[in-house]
């Protein structure tokens, strides 16, 4: 059988499982025409089938009816060794003829989808039914209706109440205590109006950087609304990574949206009628096992899909699930882009998988040059008046082992082993836990946290605490340590049994559940530990003992303690687990209110002190080199001794040190490029003649005094290198046009492919050059100043046509003429050195 037989039995299958007919049944009407002429042409019907690829232009593989047996979709097909997308163009203007919006393009195996209202093909596992189609015709994305919508800080209030901007003051306090009434805060309202802005210009990817604590799900619940109520988006598609976070994200929906006819459920508790909901709440992995969102979604049930810590819903595989659905993608993260430039995020080796992280989230979001669509940093928050978060107090404490640990030479334990002979290990600090035990190290961390742990400032009680450990088993014993030590000092109020402090490790049952009680104030009961305040709303349980399960995205206001005992390694990580700490707080007890003003950031292991002093922000790091073992798809040898150390330890040092809007700690600031900035911008201010040049443009003036008297000075040694990287500009790219960036408004650097785009612009509307020619011209332009290999061959006359870059259909498709045209043009015109990769 040909292949191209084998691909039309495969497609006609995988229609007729879509509920498509071929022919007319008692309950279906034929809707498939086969080989359906577009124009005038002679053809042997009965043919059709066994010679695919050399049918006539003019010939629609499978043209599809709706009910009323107009064309609402076609089927361009190809045979089973070529790809389907080689069809793309011709589908399109076929789609045209027809006045459809619809393609799928397949080879029996590969199959997609191609919506030409929206987006590019996308990979689908089976073809979209009649009801689908017609679902999907019902959105037509109109941008500029949002134009139409006021956006303020009511924006949600008055969708949880709709009398919300008839109360007085006095009323509306009373809903915002009583009511749980949101209203969005300035720079949400900002950041909404940066998403329409751009939105209403053509673009339809988003990324928000900002910082913990800062209201992404509330802001979220304003965009879902926008969309919405703008009539770009039916339904909307909300992703996070935790089961904690999915149902955190439901709630919150439900009490800002639901009230407004907006109704929100969750993913795996409706599997049967999500459909009639605006908003579809989901963890990645819900949609990411066994491929569902291909079996059980079409590409088009979602107009807008928001992801929650994006920097970790697309990790692995999972950004084929954002790709798969048509609608604008918006990604939130919490995780400065400044400090994961060449940093990686195991803790085997901090840098390289990192990196590739952050450039992945920037790329999926339509943000590839490393500027998010709007950022408002920890920084923006403390500075704010009134401030939105709060700082850490940093109490760095190191007992007598962790600070050999801690030191390039480590920790040595000696011993006599079994022939009476002397030996020795050496550990260090990524060993503790893992490799290096010792009982007393951790009973010396849980008594200095006792002893120096913020307080709650109504009940005097030790204040909320999570307990980062390095493993479930250190999580078991930090636990059962913290308990002991608790009921040593607070026999009455916590002698009675095992509930000061509880582990929450995705490992044991009810976990998650405990998470949220802990939140609510009601984990193991409310608090008893003053009498006196019998009617108290705090958690009984004061500690959470845990590894990962709340570093992301956990909403507690009124944690007061955050206790790292063990080593981190990787920035992202260190910003989330502070952040726990990060949001505001008012204990509030009848009369007596107390705002929180900071919390207790506990580090056993000098992890403020790496970031601050050792980790290298700027530069990639290299790999370490495998060992022999390990390029034999070995494991690396396991150490001579895990050790079950015995013996003492004391604490050797304790420091304390607060930070403020003016003092952040060096893994909050901002990225190496925007101390740059910063440090130009102030420059410029005290110099009147630099002050001038800026009025009057004078790029080449101000670029000679940078390079003079800031590069490569010591504390930051900036050059154009260093700065082109933090940047993520792919090519020689000028100082000048840092300058113009930093002064002038709205101005972007460009990536390689950028200006490639912006001169082939400038020739479109200069030359006299055919039109219809722009697809192929627009290939053969990109790859003569983007690809060195393909420049070579066009000069020397020898073009490679089978290069899938620009090859012999392009080549075809241009014509001579026009390919001369377009060489000489760039010849004359454009310096190819500017196109040179770095």
């Amino acid at each position: 059988m040909s292949k191209e037989a084998k691909a039309r039995i495969k497609i006609n299958h995988l229609l007729e499982e879509a509920g498509w007919s071929f022919f007319d049944s008692e309950t279906n009407k034929a809707n498939i025409l086969l080989e359906h002429r577009t124009k005038k042409a002679k053809f042997d019907n009965s043919k059709l089938g066994e010679d695919l690829e050399n049918a006539p232009d003019g010939f629609i593989d499978y043209l599809l009816l709706n009910e009323l047996s107009r064309p609402i979709a076609l089927v361009e097909a190809k045979r089973e060794n070529i790809d389907p997308l080689n069809a793309k163009e011709q589908a399109r203007e076929y789609a045209r003829a027809q006045h459809i919006r619809h393609i799928f393009l397949s080879n029996g195996n590969l199959h997609y989808y191609w919506d030409l209202e929206y987006g590019e093909p996308t990979v689908i596992s089976k073809f979209l039914s009649i009801a689908q189609l017609n679902e999907a015709i019902k959105w037509s994305p109109s941008p500029e209706k949002m134009n139409d919508l006021q956006i303020d800080e009511n924006y949600i209030a008055i969708s949880q109440d709709a009398n919300w901007l008839t109360y007085t003051e006095a009323q509306k306090q009373e809903a915002r205590t009583n009511k749980g009434i949101k209203q969005l805060r300035d720079y949400q309202v900002q950041a909404i109006q940066r998403l329409k802005g751009e939105y209403i210009n053509g673009k339809n990817r988003f990324l928000f950087e900002m910082a913990t604590g800062t209201g992404k799900t509330l802001l979220s619940a304003g965009i879902i609304k926008i969309f919405i109520r703008s009539g770009n988006a039916d339904r909307v598609l909300f992703l996070v990574d935790r089961i904690e976070l999915e149902r955190q994200a439901h709630s919150a929906f439900k009490k800002y949206l639901e009230d407004d006819a907006i109704q929100c459920v969750i993913y795996k508790r409706n599997k049967t009628n999500w459909q009639s909901a605006k908003v579809v709440v989901s963890t990645i992995q819900s949609l990411a096992y066994d491929n569902r969102f291909q079996k059980e979604f079409s590409p088009s049930d979602f107009q807008l899909i928001i992801s929650d810590e994006a920097h970790r819903t697309i990790n692995g595989n999972n950004r084929v699930i954002f790709d798969y659905f048509i609608g604008a993608k918006l990604g939130l993260t919490a995780t400065p882009k400044d400090y994961l430039k060449g940093v990686a995020i195991d803790e085997a080796d901090p840098r390289e998988m990192e990196k590739r992280l952050l450039l992945s989230t920037y790329e999926t979001f339509g943000c590839a040059d490393g500027t998010p669509t709007y950022r408002f940093s920890l920084e923006d928050a403390v500075k704010h008046k009134p401030p939105y978060l709060c700082l850490p107090k940093l109490l760095d404490a190191r007992t007598d082992i962790t600070t050999d640990l801690l030191s390039k030479q480590g920790w040595t334990h000696k011993f006599t082993n079994e022939e009476g002979d002397e030996e020795e290990d050496t550990f260090y600090k990524k060993d503790f836990m893992r490799k290096f035990f010792s009982h007393e190290t951790n009973k010396k961390f849980v008594e200095t946290f006792l002893k120096y742990a913020k307080k709650d400032p109504i009940s005097n009680e030790i204040g909320k605490t999570i307990f980062f450990c390095v493993s479930r088993a250190h999580c078991r014993i930090m636990t059962k340590l913290l308990n002991e030590e608790a009921s040593k000092l607070y026999p009455e109020q916590y002698g009675g049994g095992s509930f000061f402090a509880l582990q929450i490790t995705s490992d044991i049952m009810g976990s998650q559940d405990r998470t949220t009680r802990f939140s609510n104030n009601d984990l193991n009961g409310h608090s008893s530990f003053n009498p006196e305040l019998f009617d108290y709303e705090s958690s009984k349980t004061r500690v959470c003992v845990t590894v990962g399960m709340m570093t992301t995205g956990y909403d507690c206001t009124d944690i007061l303690n955050v206790v790292l005992s063990r080593p981190i390694f990787s920035p992202t990580d260190y910003i989330q687990i502070k952040g726990r700490g990060t949001r505001l707080h008012t204990f509030d007890y009848k009369d007596t209110s107390i705002a929180k003003d900071n919390f207790h950031l506990f580090d056993f292991f000098a992890n403020h002190e790496y970031f601050e002093d050792e980790f290298d922000y700027k530069q990639k790091i290299e790999l370490p080199k495998e060992t022999e073992n390990e390029k034999k798809g070995g494991v690396p040898n396991p150490p001579k001794v895990d050790l079950n150390y015995l013996g003492a330890d004391e604490v050797k040092s304790f420091t304390e040190e607060e930070f403020s809007a003016d003092k952040l700690m060096k893994v909050d600031k901002e990225a190496f490029s925007k101390q740059f900035e910063s440090a130009t911008v102030e420059e410029v201010q005290k110099n009147p003649e630099l002050q001038k040049a800026v009025e009057e443009e004078d790029w080449n003036s101000l670029s000679a005094y940078v390079q003079e008297n800031i590069f490569e000075k010591p504390s930051e040694f900036w050059n154009l290198d260093k700065l082109l990287t933090s940047y993520g500009v792919d090519r020689r790219a000028s100082l000048k046009e840092i300058m113009m960036k930093i002064f002038l408004k709205d101005y972007k650097l460009k990536t390689r492919e950028d200006l490639a785009n912006d001169y082939f612009q400038k020739f479109i509307s200069e030359a006299q050059f055919d039109n219809s020619k722009y697809n192929p011209a627009k290939r053969l332009w990109d790859s003569y100043l983007l690809y060195e290999d393909i420049r070579e061959k066009i000069n020397s006359n020898s073009p490679d046509p089978n290069d899938a870059r620009f090859g012999l259909r392009e080549m075809k498709e241009l014509g001579k003429d026009n390919r001369i045209q377009i060489v000489n043009y760039i010849k004359d015109n454009i310096s190819i050195n500017q196109f040179l990769p770095r």
